[in-house]
């Protein structure tokens, strides 16, 4: 009874003239609108009158894209550079001696003291493919794609610690409650699959320290949001109906909710009832797209023993296999999470361990996507959320020993594909691998390229909430025009 008040009186409230004016303005604005943008925009402005769009359904970039989907490889935990990408020979020079005082400039950290000795890596470093790239032994195959790799040495954030490092390196922000840099795109761009999120998660080691905010989508509507899939055989759970409910009553079901949330949106405008549809509609039509799509078993002996993935395992390679399943079907933005870098102690048998976990799956990924002729239009990104210290962190308290520290002045990452320019190796560290010396990138750097090669200029991606226009690069942040194709 009361809600049936509650809704006579909305009712009632739309036939006053302010609740006219407001609503005759929403809809004509709307057809304004999309005579002002053009085709591209007709179906989604008329769309938003009628309250019944897909918030994922494809949108057309504002300027010309290399890329229209990105596979991030997130190392979470911090990967040294130093034992993978930036060689520096001068390290074992000075083994065991302080870094000079000019170099460390007054920079203290948490787990060593200023003064602590240099820690020269204990991989040995060689130049590969027609580009010279120096990769560690660390990743022998990996080298073996040298020259599709883009790869960036003078990474610097403004971030410490894991959880802030994490979540600015996905949202741009230290704060928590930003939309992270998948939602960000899926907002923008849509998504190319009806039958699959827009923006997938899949997890291949520990929990992450930032938390599901990561992927979250912040301020935006929350279909915009993250999907995690479960690690395991079954990564997405309840997807065959109850036993006694037929389809057909099923389908039943979904229209009447499917109409009563139709009417509640007409009624209110509010983008989470649109969500709220949407994910009923997608999670009934994963009941048929999905087990299709987690069936590694489809794939042949060559591309699995390629990965070296195994149908019905939890791990990194089974991920980036899944990675390549998802872009081909269209979903936009596919996010893989390995946190298992953060090496305090032991840090060359600690990368030899994850090296050996994720070396194959990343060389295969680049390989795969090239043969299948995915690789120009997909972006993929590797990185963690900072770098580690030339210097050594050992500590009896802590049992701790041939570690290192948290490092945001230096890191490394590298992208491949998606218009990113291929055998290059962008920016220099000093001898010590202590400070950038050439091309210094911000992480807003490289969130305003990444956004560029989906075609978007990252000043005018936007999202009005609070009275503040707000973006992935906050206030600052410069495409990397010399990393383009």
């Amino acid at each position: 009874m009361n809600l049936n008040l509650e809704l006579d009186h909305e009712r009632r409230r739309f036939l006053t003239r302010r609740w006219f004016f407001r609503d005759c303005g929403l809809g004509l604005g709307s057809i304004a609108l999309a005579s002002l943008l053009g085709d591209r925009a007709s179906a989604q402005a008329a769309g938003m009158a009628t309250g019944i769009t897909n918030p994922l359904a494809r949108k057309l970039s504002p300027q010309p894209a290399s890329a229209k989907s990105v596979i991030y490889l997130f190392m979470a935990g911090a990967p040294s550079q130093l034992e993978l990408f930036d060689y520096k020979p001068t390290l074992a020079k000075y083994n065991g001696q302080p870094v000079p005082k000019d170099v460390l400039g007054g920079q203290t950290y948490a787990f060593i003291k200023p003064d602590s000795a240099i820690y020269a890596p204990e991989f040995s470093f060689a130049q590969h493919g027609q580009s010279g790239a120096w990769v560690s032994e660390a990743f022998p195959q990996l080298a073996e794609v040298a020259d599709e790799l883009t790869i960036i040495r003078s990474m610097n954030t403004d971030a410490f610690n894991h959880a802030p490092g994490q979540i600015f390196m996905n949202t741009g922000s230290q704060q928590f409650g930003r939309p992270s840099m998948g939602a960000w795109v899926t907002y923008g761009l849509g998504s190319d699959s009806q039958d699959l999120p827009g923006f997938v998660v899949l997890n291949s080691a520990g929990g992450l320290s930032g938390g599901a905010g990561n992927y979250g989508c912040g301020f935006l509507p929350t279909v915009f949001q993250g999907v995690p899939f479960r690690k395991g055989a079954e990564p997405i759970l309840y997807l065959g109906n109850p036993s006694g409910l037929s389809a057909s009553l099923q389908r039943k079901t979904l229209d009447a909710v499917k109409e009563l949330n139709q009417q509640r949106l007409g009624l209110m405008g509010d983008p989470e009832i649109a969500t709220r549809i949407n994910s009923f509609e997608m999670a009934y039509r994963m009941q048929f797209s999905a087990p299709e799509l987690v069936d590694l078993s489809q794939e042949s002996k060559a591309t699995l023993e390629l990965y070296g993935a195994k149908p019905g395992e939890a791990s990194f390679a089974n991920n980036c296999l899944l990675a390549r399943r998802m872009v081909e079907r269209g979903v936009r933005f596919v996010q893989l999470f390995h946190e298992a870098w953060d090496h305090h102690s032991d840090v060359k048998g600690g990368v030899k361990a994850q090296a050996k976990l994720t070396d194959q799956a990343c060389a295969a990924l680049i390989k795969d996507l090239k043969q299948r002729g995915l690789l120009d239009s997909t972006l993929v990104i590797w990185g963690g959320e900072f770098g580690r210290t030339p210097q050594v962190e050992a500590s009896t308290e802590l049992k701790r020993s041939l570690g290192r520290d948290h490092h945001p002045q230096a890191f490394t990452m590298w992208l491949a594909g998606g218009g990113a320019k291929r055998g290059v190796t962008l920016g220099e560290t000093d001898d010590f691998g202590f400070n950038v010396v050439k091309d210094k990138v911000h992480v807003h750097d490289l969130h305003a390229t990444v956004l560029h090669l989906l075609g978007f200029d990252h000043e005018k991606l936007t999202f009005r909430f609070q009275g503040r226009d707000y973006r992935l690069t906050d206030v600052h942040g410069e495409v990397m025009a010399n990393l383009l194709a």
